[in-house]
């Protein structure tokens, strides 16, 4: 039998699959202001902390399931203002990954 935090995991993972559809069938048809500016800080955030955890723990796996997710462009838009977003440039990236292997 499964453990209540398992279920909850379960039920949120669900709930995030269902937004994450209905956001990109939104944005798809041309609705780019169907989710606020908070709404996205508040995810955006909450994922990239749930991601980072993971990959600390050694739980690594690719942050999307393949390139035909989203655009090249989409890529760099977004690493580009986090990477603004936490003060960093892409010479610390580099750096980073260097010292890491990441």
């Amino acid at each position: 039998m499964s453990s209540p935090e398992s279920t909850t995991d379960n039920m949120i993972s669900e709930r995030a699959i269902a937004l994450a559809r209905e956001i990109d069938l939104a944005t798809l048809n041309g609705n780019i202001d169907v989710v606020s500016p908070q709404a996205m800080h508040a995810l955006l955030g909450a994922l990239v902390k749930a991601y980072g955890a993971k990959v600390e723990a050694g739980d690594s796996y690719p942050v999307l399931p393949g390139p035909a997710v989203v655009s090249g462009t989409d890529v760099l838009n977004i690493c580009g203002a986090m990477l603004k977003a936490a003060d960093l440039q892409v010479f610390e990236l580099g750096m980073w990954q260097s010292w890491t292997g990441r």
